[in-house]
């Protein structure tokens, strides 16, 4: 029985399900907002520096799944690429996330790691025994000289929050380590697609059971044209914001071209707040096997979305969860749809977690075909 799926959005989600369910034989019909695929993974070359640019800010493919490398790597060529994040503040630069290096260079030390690790344990704040929020865990984690140096600033910025007003969470995900590993993941599997993340999505749209809609917002008045529908657009923007909007961070960015090389690195946080950006994106230091006489940089602004923005990051604060709780009720309540994505799920989501929960998604609906069952709103 083939059937009529609608898609919203054509990132990794959305481009993802739509390959899968086209190959098991269902006729597919991808909505997309705005004039390009790939939604914040867009890439494409500089008109003046022929350099690949990543228009929505950095995506570098990190993941620890094996499964999810070979998927990607089928789709396109990756080359090594280890993301090595500068960081500025008080004046010096410093590696990025806190390692031996940055421990003794802060405090102008030359400790083992042995002693590093103990005079780590002597700054951080004993008397906290369960962290209530983001400061706290920094303090209990690093102390506060190394917080206050490196992400008190940086989190206003990022957040437009005070840090005690953040779950604890966001900081228990960043990595102290007591040797000289500056790679800013941990993952096993690092890389770059080679000609960027268009092509990628590209070649899982290129199916002639899929329909490509550009400049074309799905609806929820839409949904009766489908049998099934994957909706990866914003959550709260599905029900037309009935219940108000939960409240998101957005990105500006401030694109300047160079001769040369502007800072040596792909990467440079701005921790303290001598700046009003969050860092530097220095683009042709993303595919370091190439040779470019100019450069092209972003510097990086975040602020509170408008209406009329691009949602990047979900502000996922303990007085935010009632709205979202309503929301989730509410899409559980509706038939023949599943919420899939960044947007879809409101939550901060890397690449190959995207991807492998839209593998999921598609896996779950063709078995809920065979099974006669029905395909829950959520299968996150």
């Amino acid at each position: 029985m083939t059937l009529k799926i609608g898609i919203a959005g054509a990132g990794f989600s959305g481009a993802v399900i739509a390959n899968e369910l086209a190959n098991a034989g269902h006729q597919i019909t991808v909505y997309e907002p705005r004039q390009h695929i790939a939604g914040n993974c867009y890439s494409s070359r500089d008109d003046e520096s022929n350099i690949m640019l990543h228009h929505f800010g950095p995506h570098i493919f990190h993941t620890d799944k094996a499964h999810i490398w070979q998927y990607v790597t089928q789709l396109s060529q990756f080359m090594p690429f280890t993301n090595r994040v500068k960081a500025m503040t008080q004046g010096q630069v410093y590696s990025l996330p806190i390692n031996l290096h940055t421990i003794n260079q802060f405090f102008k030390k030359q400790m083992s790691p042995t002693e590093a690790e103990q005079f780590l344990a002597s700054q951080a704040d004993s008397s906290i025994e369960e962290a209530s929020n983001f400061e706290e865990q920094a303090h209990k984690l690093i102390g506060k000289q190394l917080y206050q140096a490196f992400f008190k600033d940086y989190t206003i910025k990022q957040w437009g929050r005070s840090p005690a007003t953040l779950p604890a969470s966001i900081l228990k995900r960043l990595p102290v380590r007591f040797n000289y590993d500056d790679n800013y993941f941990n993952h096993p599997f690092q890389g770059m697609p080679i000609e960027g993340y268009t092509p990628l999505i590209e070649k899982l749209l290129a199916h002639p059971n899929i329909r490509l809609r550009l400049n074309s917002t799905f609806d929820a008045s839409m949904k009766c044209d489908y049998d099934h529908v994957f909706f990866s657009g914003p959550l709260d923007a599905y029900f037309d914001f009935q219940l108000g909007r939960l409240p998101y961070r957005t990105l500006d960015f401030h694109k300047e071209t160079h001769t040369g090389d502007y800072q040596g690195n792909a990467v440079v946080n701005y921790c303290d707040n001598r700046q009003a950006y969050t860092r530097i994106s220095e683009h042709k230091h993303f595919t370091p096997w190439e040779s470019h006489s100019h450069t092209v940089i972003f510097k990086e602004y975040s602020r509170e979305a408008s209406p009329e923005d691009l949602p990047y990051y979900p502000v996922r604060l303990s007085d935010d969860n009632s709205l979202l709780e309503q929301y989730i009720a509410l899409a559980k309540q509706q038939k023949n749809i599943t919420f899939v994505g960044r947007l879809g799920t409101y939550r901060y989501l890397d690449m190959d977690v995207t991807i492998d929960e839209a593998l999921t998604a598609s896996k779950l609906f063709l078995e809920s075909l065979e099974s006669h069952q029905t395909m829950p709103a959520f299968t996150a």
